[in-house]
Formats: structure tokens, C-alpha cells, sequence
């Protein structure tokens, strides 16, 4: 699989421990994020990763800042993006069976090493169950296609 990662500067090293883990798991990880500790905007980010992941060119992303919300609410001001933030592994599952979100994040201030790698595994292990899950994602992306 291959997933977009984004980060700021609160999260630099997590982020890294979180590609490596990844990688070590056979998925390519394309870095969007900053790999400077320099205070940075994570609006930025979290819209390169929604993008990436929106069109295509990686399957799902993985955004960490403070706390996991601001980079997330960046990455779902793009259309066809479905961005949540866990701090534990329970809803990090839920997220994908019953929201199919494609964008999963987390907070380098709210969470450590160990739990970051059971919320991603959690998510990437997890299918999505469809069946009256679907009729409330496609109403979410109706809401999101009135904007336009």
C-alpha cells in the first residue's frame, strides 16, 4: 500500500518512528510532511496530504501534529477526504468500518510511540463494512458536493 504521511513541527519525530514502522510492514510511505523542528504551518500538510490522497496518488494518508485536529480539519477542507483523529486503537477501527475514512490522525502531544503504532495498525488492518455505512458516507459527500 502506499500512504502519504504529513507532519509539523511538533511531530518530526514522530512521524519518522511512524514511515520506519510502516516501511518495515512492506508499504511505501510518501513523506508530505516537514523534517524540521522550526515552528511551521500545519495547515500546509495536512491539505498536501489530502490532496495526494484525493487524487490518487497514494491510497491513504497518516497526519500527525500537537494534537492530531488542526492538520485533520486542513486535510478535510478537500474534497474526498474523510480525515479522523484517534487517540486509541477502538476508534481508529470504527473510523474505517463505519466512516471509510481515508485519512487517519493522531496527536505527538496526546499519544506515544507505541499507541500511534496500534491506532495505525488498527486502521490499516480494518475494512470498511458498507451496507447502511455507505448510505451515510455518500450522505457526508453529498453535503460536501453543496459547496461547490
Amino acid at each position: 500500500m502506499k500512504i502519504g504521511i504529513g507532519n509539523d513541527h511538533s511531530a518530526v519525530e514522530m512521524k519518522n518512528e511512524i514511515k520506519e514502522y510502516l516501511e518495515s510492514k512492506g508499504h511505501e510511505v510518501v513523506n508530505f510532511g516537514t523534517d524540521l523542528t522550526e515552528s511551521c504551518n500545519y495547515p500546509e500538510y495536512g491539505e498536501a496530504v489530502g490532496r495526494a490522497v484525493a487524487s490518487g496518488e497514494v491510497d491513504c494518508g497518516v497526519l500527525i501534529c500537537g494534537t492530531g485536529i488542526g492538520i485533520s480539519l486542513a486535510a478535510n477542507k478537500v474534497k474526498g477526504v474523510r480525515a479522523a483523529v484517534c487517540s486509541e486503537p477502538c476508534s481508529a477501527r470504527l473510523t474505517k468500518q463505519h466512516n471509510n475514512a481515508n485519512i487517519i490522525a493522531f496527536g505527538a502531544r496526546i499519544v506515544g510511540i507505541e499507541v500511534a503504532k496500534e491506532i495505525v495498525d488498527a486502521w490499516l488492518d480494518t475494512k470498511f463494512e458498507g451496507g447502511r455505512h455507505q448510505t451515510r458516507v455518500d450522505m457526508l459527500m453529498a453535503i460536501e458536493n453543496k459547496q461547490e
